[in-house]
């Protein structure tokens, strides 16, 4: 099923950053250079009170992107509809550019699980995240972008590839793709993939937005590298460069700095922004091999 991706304000091939309350102040005082800000949808469910003032100032200036986390949309369950009604709300709300969620599922028989959990690559997984992102799609009226996970082990009973298996949910879905270069990286040195070819790979035409975020680095039990997807420190050396390499390929794209945890001051969150910048402004002399329209 084909959606039009949102038409309200649609955000610049430009650097943003999460939004954290500890910036609030700073970025409504000093109206930094940024493209966008992005934002946990499920943060801002409730009704109203000093988070939504504060978006709401934000908005005013800036174009705004929003990042779910709690659809589910790889659970073997029916969707929240409850949880898809407030997105709608908050979609209304604040009309952002872009809308993004996880191949992941967090729900159960017996609750939420408050964690991003993989799923198998099967026939049947795609049937399932295939149906979830049209009702999805087709609830919000807008083009939902999905994000490539970060993974540490591999099904046994996979059988598709994991960049197949996306490129055949955004064909079967009409879907755009949020392409995490720090993912990449994480589940690459996990399961010993290669993370150029994993991006060489991937159905980059689809890509729409970048996200990029530190990584806690850790070792198993056999004394190899272990990568927790931690969002809490810069941007590494090697995330940068497989970033340079997807932008060479793709184009400038919305790209953002994830930072959750252990939130630095912002001349740091802005400086990480600024050398994605730099990496887009640097492409924009070279001519991309796979065109995106934003």
């Amino acid at each position: 099923m084909r959606i039009p991706s949102s038409p309200e304000d649609r955000i610049p091939a430009r650097a943003g950053v999460g939004l954290k309350a500890e910036h609030y102040r700073t970025i409504i005082d000093t109206m930094p250079d940024v493209g966008f800000f992005e934002v946990h949808a499920e943060n801002y469910m409730g009704a109203g009170g000093p988070p939504h003032r504060y978006l709401s100032a934000i908005r005013e200036r800036y174009p705004l992107s929003l990042h779910g986390v709690g659809l589910s949309i790889g659970a073997d369950r029916p969707l929240d509809e409850d949880h898809i009604e407030r997105l709608r709300h908050l979609r209304r709300r604040y009309t952002p550019g872009l809308f993004s969620e996880h191949l992941a599922w967090s729900s159960h028989d017996a609750g939420f699980l408050n964690d991003l959990l993989p799923v198998p690559y099967t026939a049947e997984t795609l049937k399932r995240v295939v149906e979830h992102i049209d009702r999805v799609q087709t609830a919000l009226g807008c083009e939902m972008l999905l994000e490539n996970p970060s993974t540490y082990v591999a099904f046994a009973d996979s059988t598709y590839a994991e960049t197949d298996f996306i490129a055949e949910v955004a064909r079967r879905t009409g879907c755009g793709l949020l392409l995490d270069v720090n993912n990449v990286f994480v589940a690459s040195t996990n399961q010993q993939w290669n993370p150029v070819a994993y991006i060489e790979g991937y159905p980059l035409a689809s890509v729409k937005e970048i996200h990029l975020a530190g990584n806690d680095r850790q070792a198993d039990e056999a004394g190899r590298p272990l990568l927790i997807d931690s969002h809490d420190r810069p941007v590494e050396d090697a995330v940068w460069y497989l970033y340079e390499l997807a932008v060479r390929l793709v184009g400038p794209v919305p790209t953002l700095i994830e930072w959750d945890a252990e939130v630095p001051p912002w001349p740091t969150l802005a400086g990480e922004a600024e050398r994605a910048e730099r990496i887009m402004l640097a492409s924009r002399r070279e001519t991309p091999r796979h065109a995106v329209a934003c």
